[in-house]
């Protein structure tokens, strides 16, 4: 294979290992925004959009700044050739996002945003296994760990995460949690949001979200934040007579605090699945799977208030 990476930051790396694992001949290309960019190890460098009808690539990655996404999406737009687009789609919801999704649509380019959480075989195990089985009266979800501590050596006031004008926010950044709730319960009846960036971290991003998703018979309470000192990554399921919890970090779902379910994979190993999921479905078997405008409709109920 042949595949295009536009960014090649942390998550961009991640893609690419699972890639290697998959693929040992794999042919990575990287649009760079100069030459004087850091060469990175197995990647090939070009320079200018243009170039891409050249390659006949595959797909392509697009894994660059959130605040870059709608730009470079509809550049790549030009070439129909499936993207893989990490998350979030894009940094705000407008009329132009709105009608380049439809024109993605209308011209069937096959699309994937990135959801890998779907991927964690707690949370599988809990659409597949359990879900159909419970009467759910209130769902919780929390994630919170401290953004300072999420890349080593580098000042965290100056990633993205950090800065509004760049489309960081725990609403975007997190946004993971809040497709997953999409996922397994489908879209909310009603929602309440309420953002704030009042923390000791002193960044201009959004730095606390908290919202409320009401279905017809429970509410989902869904917690964000960047400064708690400990990660949690937690979902909470109460019925009329048990509690489940699921620990996403340990991959463990436990009933009434007795171990149910766990499983030795971790979240690292979601990319990996995902990539195979992304080349073995929507590429050969063109299955629509979080495509632009799924991913679109969840970005919405993610960033509306």
């Amino acid at each position: 294979m042949r595949v295009l990476i536009v960014g090649l930051g942390s998550i961009a790396k991640k893609h690419m290992e699972a890639l290697k694992k998959l693929d040992k001949n794999i042919q990575i290309f990287g649009l760079r925004h100069s030459k004087n960019s850091n060469r990175v190890e197995g990647v090939q460098n070009i320079y200018d959009i243009g170039d891409v009808e050249k390659y006949d690539f595959d797909f392509a990655i697009v894994a660059n700044p959130t605040g870059e996404h709608l730009n470079t999406i509809t550049q790549l737009k030009e070439f129909r050739i499936p993207l893989f687009i990490e998350k979030p789609l894009f940094s705000n919801i407008d009329d132009t996002s709105a009608e380049i999704v439809k024109s993605f649509e209308d011209l069937d380019i096959r699309t994937y945003v990135a959801c890998n959480l779907r991927f964690l075989d707690c949370i599988s195990y809990i659409k597949n296994e359990l879900l159909s089985e419970l009467r759910i009266n209130e769902v919780n979800v929390y994630c919170g760990s401290y953004l300072p501590d999420w890349r080593k050596d580098v000042d965290f006031r100056t990633i993205y995460s950090a800065n509004k004008e760049m489309g960081g926010g725990v609403q975007l950044d997190l946004i993971h949690e809040l497709d997953y709730v999409y996922w397994l319960f489908g879209i909310p009846n009603e929602t309440q949001a309420f953002f704030s960036n009042n923390s000791s971290l002193n960044i201009t991003a959004t730095d606390y979200a908290n919202y409320t998703w009401t279905y017809p018979s429970f509410s989902a309470n869904i917690i964000l934040n960047y400064y708690r000192p400990t990660p949690k990554r937690q979902l909470e399921i109460l019925t009329q007579t048990d509690v489940w919890l699921v620990d996403l970090i340990e991959n463990k779902i436990y009933k009434n605090d007795a171990l149910y379910f766990h499983s030795e994979r971790n979240i690292q190993d979601t990319y990996t699945s995902q990539m195979l999921f992304f080349i073995e479905q929507i590429l050969k078997n063109n299955k629509k799977f979080n495509s632009i405008s799924e991913a679109f409709d969840v970005l919405t109920l993610c960033t509306s208030n």
